[in-house]
């Protein structure tokens, strides 16, 4: 039938008139969030039904393909016995981040009788329109992105192979793009008879290899090349890419914030939870820039709060002690080893609550264990794309034990990266329900597995990682702030303000747990918020020297801020900066520039071996004399217009990336810009 009216029913069951008009974000009777929910509508049957209808009397077909809940609030049909079409979503549910969940099914009996398999957490924004396809991003992306979307699909191949779905990732219509992630629309199961390999995924990247970015064009061509031609190992290809993928990361600058706070909530008599960074942490501790942890502590009263606090304790230890080994490496460690390094950090961090369980004579529900959500940023040398040193390859890693959670935020999306492990996403993964089905269950929030609850031989530990090639903002949290899903509500109100300068960082930390004291304070809360930027126009300028009454007023106040703000060595971060300019000019021009930069980083840590790596000195070139006169007008010219010495330094360390934000400023600006080496 076709649909006169556009609405949407509110999803709260105690509301008097749950009827809105479609395009309303918030129940006009009980001010409820609205959820617009779209879904993908597979197979071709769905493809025939026009935009209008209303199928099931439920569903509206907003467009081809693509239908929206008009009851949300109501669980999608799902028969007893799962079809077998449908059970490998299930399976995969763990890649939740790249790939479709299977929602419900529904029958258009004006056509036919046959169910149509609907998926949700698929590449469709919140007004219903699609992602476009990575071919019609590609020549706009970045090199780094463009190395990124292939090392994303690369990852896909295996576990999508297992299930002889890896056609999927062939159909270049299948394949979406939501900013740096890559995700697919539907699955396509690859006939018995055929067997897919790595040759036929380079054949498809050819073609978009071909429009590559400079930089990474030629890398790209002989990873493509090596697929279409050889019998090559996917470990071999896999290597290659990766290398690649970090060099090009390095290229781009990196600048941090990061703050981070606990609550007791409302309601609870203890706080259980704990998170570093704190309002307590050491500022200066290197390690501030590379790890953030949340823990929501389970036991009680000298129990959950405990297991929380050793278990930050603890991580923070065996990550200094990880980072410490990463430095001193000549060469990349590979992702895996790394994931593995910090799989084993976390059963060394289990068996630590384990033994104070043991000692303690705790035994069933009287056994203290924590949540656990870290991110850990890891620094790298490598030899960029344009074959200078870098000293950070971007890469981050995350994992998570239990229900806290980690977001990536930009000003145009917010994306969950982790999975809960809990019982609805436990029936999940074993292939027994369909999620929106398993959170029926009385029990479908409660824990399948903590730190501390048993051996840690029995933990099932999923490690991911990302590289920040884009500003973003991560966010950690306890379940006392993305319970009831508030973040995804949320975050457009808390995190844009933070992209303008218009919110801080420990503002914007201090926001969310006042909502969530709001809406969900019957429970602590801990949220750490981490700002990346690599923009280049957010180079800090140097500010000319203060009265020493002034310097002395504002070391005062940092000493008081807890919020952190590091910076890549790209970039130069906070450091002892001595510079000398030593300037001798005379009618003919004959310049003699003495630059001496005395760089010293500072980060002693009386108990820990850590520390961040310092610029090296490959990164500063010392100018010919045919370009002093260049150098010199770039120099007079950044002093004169009151910009920054860290800018005259990108110059020197990437000319090619300062050319292009040059090139982004107003013409008469445009002059004070240095040429291009």
């Amino acid at each position: 039938m076709i649909s006169t009216q556009l609405i949407i029913y509110c999803i709260n069951p105690s509301c008097n008139s749950p009827i809105n008009p479609m395009e309303d974000s918030v129940c006009a009777s009980c001010q409820t969030p609205l959820v617009h929910r779209y879904l993908w509508a597979t197979g071709s049957l769905s493809a025939q039904i026009s935009p209008g209808t209303k199928v099931a009397d439920r569903y509206e077909v907003i467009s081809h393909q693509i239908w929206l809940d008009t009851q949300p609030g109501l669980p999608p049909d799902v028969p007893e016995e799962l079809p077998k079409e449908v059970i490998p979503y299930l399976l995969l549910y763990q890649e939740r981040l790249h790939l479709p969940q299977a929602y419900g099914f529904a029958c258009n009996f004006e056509r036919d009788t046959t169910d149509i398999l609907l998926l949700e957490n698929v590449p469709i924004d919140e007004t219903g329109n699609i992602y476009p396809t990575i071919v019609e991003a590609w020549e706009q992306a970045t090199a780094v992105r463009q190395v990124y979307w292939l090392w994303q699909i690369l990852q896909l191949w295996t576990p999508l192979s297992e299930l002889g779905l890896s056609g999927s990732l062939l159909v270049v219509n299948n394949l979406r793009v939501q900013g740096w992630c890559v995700q697919l629309l539907e699955f396509y199961q690859t006939a018995a008879d055929e067997k897919l390999s790595l040759q036929n995924l380079g054949q498809c990247w050819r073609f978009w290899v071909a429009s590559a970015k400079a930089s990474v064009a030629k890398g790209l061509e002989n990873i493509v090349q090596q697929m279409c031609e050889t019998e090559v190992e996917l470990e071999a290809i896999n290597i290659q890419l990766n290398n690649l993928l970090l060099a090009a990361a390095a290229e781009l600058p990196l600048v941090l914030k990061v703050a981070g706070s606990t609550d007791i909530g409302l309601v609870m008599a203890q706080n259980e939870d704990a998170c570093y960074p704190n309002a307590l942490s050491n500022l200066d501790e290197p390690l501030l820039s590379h790890l953030s942890i949340v823990c929501d502590g389970i036991g009680g009263h000298e129990g959950g709060e405990v297991a929380s606090k050793l278990a930050v304790q603890s991580v923070k230890l065996q990550i200094r002690a990880l980072l410490t080994e990463v430095t001193e490496q000549t060469v990349l460690v590979p992702p895996e080893l790394l994931q593995e390094q910090l799989e084993a950090s976390l059963r060394v961090v289990n068996n630590v609550i384990c033994a104070r369980n043991n000692e303690q004579k705790r035994q069933g529900k009287e056994r203290m264990a924590t949540t656990i959500v870290m991110a850990v940023q890891v620094p790298q040398q490598v030899q960029t794309s344009t074959e200078w040193q870098s000293n950070n390859t971007h890469e981050l890693y995350l994992a998570n034990v239990g229900d806290s959670r980690a977001y990536w935020i930009t000003r145009n999306y917010c994306q969950l990266l982790t999975v809960d492990d809990d019982v609805a996403t436990r029936e999940v993964r074993f292939a027994k329900s369909l999620y929106r089905k398993a959170l029926l269950r009385a029990d479908a929030s409660a824990l399948t597995q903590a730190l501390g609850t048993r051996d840690a031989e029995s933990l099932r530990l999923k490690l991911q990682r990302f590289i920040v090639e884009e500003d973003g903002i991560l966010l950690l949290c306890s379940d006392g702030l993305s319970d009831n899903n508030w973040v995804e509500q949320s975050w457009q109100d808390y995190a844009i303000p933070v992209f303008t300068g218009e919110l801080t960082v420990e503002d914007a930390v201090r926001n969310w747990i006042n909502l969530a004291n709001e809406k969900n304070g019957r429970d602590n809360t801990s949220v750490v918020l981490t700002y990346y930027r690599v923009s280049p126009e957010y180079l800090v300028p140097v500010t000319p020297a203060l009265p020493e009454e002034i310097i002395e007023a504002e070391i005062q106040e940092e000493q008081e801020e807890p919020i952190s703000f590091t910076e890549s060595s790209q970039t130069l971060p906070d450091l002892d900066l001595d510079l000398d300019l030593d300037l001798d000019l005379d009618l003919d021009l004959d310049l003699d520039l003495d630059l001496d930069l005395d760089l010293d980083l500072d980060l002693d840590l009386s108990e820990e071996p850590f520390t961040s790596p310092k610029i090296s000195p490959t990164l500063i070139k010392k100018p010919n004399r045919d370009k002093r006169l260049v150098m010199l007008g770039g120099v007079l010219a950044l002093l004169v217009g009151g910009t920054s010495l860290g800018l005259f330094a990108w110059w020197q360390i990437n000319p090619q990336g300062l050319q292009q934000m040059c090139r982004q400023l107003p013409q008469t600006v445009q002059q004070v810009c240095p040429p291009g080496k």
